[in-house]
């Protein structure tokens, strides 16, 4: 496992758990492109996939709003070179929880692309 790729998962991990929106863009690149599921059913006109720290950022500021318990469980990290797969059960309360998988695709030390996957 690539210790660089795994620093900056952890680095995401402990940012998103934080709720710190300024840390967490920090690990991405401005142009950065991001796809989720939930994304897609929450803004159906993204179809899923946003563009830009930007957008990442009223992104996960609607989230954090809108779910103030929301945590992340690293499960498992397993990188190469080029990205990083995550998994990762999320938390939130009165939710059942979620198991979810996500790859962060890293390039000169910040995130350019992130899919998640989950059911």
């Amino acid at each position: 496992m690539s210790s660089t790729n795994k620093s900056i998962a952890m680095a995401w991990f402990a940012a998103f758990n934080a709720h710190d929106l300024a840390e967490l863009l920090s690990l991405y690149a401005t142009d950065a492109v991001h796809f989720s599921p939930k994304l897609k059913v929450r803004h159906p006109e993204t179809q899923g996939l946003i563009k830009g720290q930007a957008a990442l950022n009223a992104w996960w500021r609607e989230a954090f709003e809108r779910l103030p318990s929301l945590r992340y469980e690293v499960v498992k990290l397993t990188s190469d070179e080029e990205q990083v797969f995550m998994e990762y059960i999320r938390h939130v309360e009165g939710e059942e929880d979620l198991r979810v998988g996500e790859v962060l695709e890293i390039r000169d030390g910040l995130i350019v692309a992130s899919r998640v996957y989950h059911g």
